[in-house]
């Protein structure tokens, strides 16, 4: 590649990060924005509902779809990184079906029991969940293939695209144009299928890209048996469906985990709580640590190919380097966000979401804090991945889920609702450090070797 592809590259990659932070930031509002104008057009009930919905929904979705959005967001990307660029996406496919068809059977066996103890006798919200889930299937699958070719103002605009599509369901309900928690939760099925209108752009620009890319790969072999052997040795990383399903049920496990982080408290409060709207409030207070996590998640699936072409072409000075800035970045922020906690967020929790109840500064406090901690801990969860450390990493995140759900049915703390805030908070915190040390042994080895 000579300096000027390179340089238009640079500053491709630069103006498309852009538009994926610009993307990012305005999805996390927006989701925000949706609970907020839910909670606000439906009574307490039928918000908690939708929030239930939600809830089931994305651990599903994070358990079974975001292991193959990074599979192939890592295999894409590495083997860009090192100038191969034909890949076979049937591995993925494979997976991504077969998990799609295990939640299917799942769902229809488990109907009854669904609607009557979930979704309060509701079936339209059963259906919601299985249109939903199901067409979150292609949504993910967009979401890796953009992200390991660094397609991110594409990605920026996927995401952006489902969130507007979601709230614009809940603004036809404060308008009068619909009424109801159906109306309000059908925003959540259709969000995934609407945002898929910028895949045609992407393969567009897919072929555009190719033909360049072929003229290095003939590079490489012309250029001596040292690059040719270094393109032979990244075809061994092929998306076989062994290797494949190997990284994506590890994944899987770190999904589960992350997800009962986010989400068991709010399942266990709706289960075990005399006060049927609790988890309702239960689920607002995580939102705080929910809506960063979510622009986040994003970042991470760029944050993953970034990593991984480091490690491959640039070394172990440029990953650390990498990293330390990002979890910098995350502390800084995380502790902005507690003070503005402890200083105005029960008015604020208040008044966003209109139901009256009293939430303790110190609680939300504590919730910015394991946002914080959270965050951290995807920063050096994606160091793990991108170093094939995934095993590792799944028993740190399952270790702490575990233990989350443990202290949640004990009564250590009375409130159940304090009880989550403290929780999360512990439990994240010490996600966080078990990940630390896994990450600073993986760098002492990386040293050694060198």
């Amino acid at each position: 590649m000579n300096a000027r592809a390179a340089e238009n590259e640079r500053r491709s990659y630069a103006s498309g990060a852009r538009i994926l932070s610009i993307g990012i930031a305005s999805t996390g509002v927006l989701t925000f924005a949706y609970f907020a104008l839910a909670s606000h057009v439906l009574d307490r009930f039928q918000a908690k509902r939708i929030d239930v919905l939600w809830t089931v929904m994305f651990v599903i979705i994070s358990v079974i779809y975001r292991p193959v959005e990074q599979l192939l967001s890592r295999t894409i990307a590495d083997r860009r990184a090192r100038g191969k660029t034909a890949q076979s996406l049937r591995g993925a496919i494979a997976i991504q079906a077969g998990f799609a068809l295990a939640f299917l059977v799942a769902a229809l066996l488990l109907r009854g029991q669904l609607v009557r103890h979930v979704f309060d006798g509701y079936g339209a919200l059963y259906d919601v969940m299985v249109i939903g889930t199901v067409a979150y299937a292609a949504s993910y699958f967009a979401r890796g293939w953009l992200a390991g070719h660094e397609y991110f103002a594409l990605y920026g605009g996927l995401v952006l695209m489902e969130a507007l599509s979601r709230l614009c369901f809940a603004l036809a309900v404060a308008v009068g144009l619909a009424s109801g928690q159906l109306a309000v939760a059908l925003g959540i099925a259709a969000a995934p299928l609407l945002s898929l209108v910028v895949v045609p752009a992407a393969f567009a620009r897919h072929g555009e890209r190719a033909g360049a890319q072929a003229i290095e790969e003939v590079d490489a072999a012309l250029a001596g048996p040292g690059a040719e052997g270094v393109q032979e040795a990244v075809a061994a990383h092929e998306l076989t469906p062994q290797r494949g399903w190997d990284f994506a049920l590890v994944v899987s496990g770190i999904m589960l985990a992350e997800q009962t982080l986010l989400n068991a408290a709010v399942l266990t409060v709706d289960a075990t709580s005399g006060n049927r709207a609790l988890a309702g409030p239960v689920f607002n207070v995580l939102l705080i640590a929910r809506a960063p996590l979510q622009l986040f998640q994003a970042i991470q699936t760029s944050l993953l190919p970034h990593l991984t072409g480091l490690e491959a072409t640039e070394g172990h000075a440029a990953f650390s380097r990498a990293i330390r800035v990002t979890v910098l970045a995350i502390a800084a922020f995380a502790l902005t966000v507690a003070l503005a906690l402890l200083a105005i967020g029960p008015f604020t929790m208040r008044h966003v979401f209109g139901q009256h109840f009293s939430y303790n500064r110190f609680g939300l406090a504590a919730i910015g804090l394991g946002m914080g901690f959270h965050l951290i801990a995807g920063a050096l969860n994606q160091s793990a991945l991108a170093r094939g450390r995934a095993r590792a990493a799944a028993a740190c995140w399952l270790s702490a889920a575990a233990l989350f759900v443990a202290w949640m049915f004990t009564h250590a703390v009375a409130g159940q609702l304090l009880r989550a805030e403290i929780g999360y908070a512990g439990a994240t915190a010490l996600l966080a450090l078990a990940l630390a040390v896994l990450y600073r042994r993986g760098s002492a080895a990386r040293v050694a070797e060198a």
